[in-house]
């Protein structure tokens, strides 16, 4: 694997966090890393992108960002709307494709979702990644709602014949509700594909050493880690649900 897309079903999901890991379990195993950004929005120029902070947790050797616009919109809203030349999926493309030869791993993080648009023509991160034939890791929130979200992905990325790797919980609860433990048995199910991994919450705030030290324990063996689906599915099972005879009859004695 050469090249590798990380998406989400969203915004704020980790994505970023998630896409550092990757670059730390790389880069522990040897390997030299890149990671582009195709495009940041809602930065000043002066400020650190997700790129700069990628790199900065991981170790990676390279962080590249194509573009900057202002505001914190959409791609081709925050280009259009800053005066500014879009960034399109071929030059996304094209901009692995030269990183790829001076490294073994790039990994392109998308901003959003997989469908946000780039440019005025529709060019979205789905487009790059069938340019590049590239597999898509795709990040999820952990709680309620995650399930549709995961679903339409995966359907948008087999309709145009791209590969999943699988799903990766970008932002696991300290204290997960019965959503978050629930879904961890159903996103495999709702996506069509494995559970790679989950990022605790807060893991971007470690200190570089720790953050990297931590990384491969998040991911799945797919991905270079550690991580084990089952156990840790296994570790967050809900309790079974009580009867509802007994939930009955206790409800009953609890209104005597």
């Amino acid at each position: 694997m050469t090249v590798l897309v990380v998406t989400g079903t969203g915004t704020e999901i980790g994505k970023t966090v998630v896409t550092a890991a990757l670059a730390a379990t790389a880069t522990a195993a040897g390997l030299r890393v890149a990671v582009l950004k195709p495009a940041q929005t809602g930065l000043r120029p002066d400020e650190t992108g997700d790129a700069d902070e990628a790199v900065r947790l991981s170790g990676a050797v390279t962080g590249t960002e194509l573009a900057r616009f202002p505001e914190p919109l959409a791609p081709g809203t925050a280009a259009r709307r800053a005066g500014m030349a879009p960034v399109r999926p071929d030059e996304v493309a094209d901009a692995a494709r030269k990183l790829a030869e001076e490294h073994d791993l790039v990994l392109v993080e998308g901003a959003g979702g997989l469908l946000v648009r780039f440019d005025e023509a529709g060019g979205t991160l789905a487009d790059v990644a069938a340019l590049l034939g590239a597999p898509v890791v795709v990040v999820v929130p952990a709680g309620l709602g995650t399930l549709n979200s995961t679903a339409l992905t995966a359907e948008a990325l087999r309709a145009r014949g791209i590969e999943q790797s699988g799903v990766v919980v970008g932002s696991w609860p300290d204290a997960p509700d019965l959503a978050a433990r629930c879904n961890l048995a159903d996103l495999p199910t709702a996506a069509d594909a494995p559970l790679l991994g989950a990022v605790p919450a807060g893991a971007g705030a470690l200190a570089p050493e720790a953050f990297r030290a931590a990384a491969p324990g998040w991911l799945a063996p797919a991905l270079g880690g550690g991580w084990d689906a089952a156990g840790f599915a296994e570790r967050f099972a809900p309790p079974a649900r009580a009867a509802e005879s007994g939930a009955t009859g206790a409800g009953a004695a609890g209104a005597r």
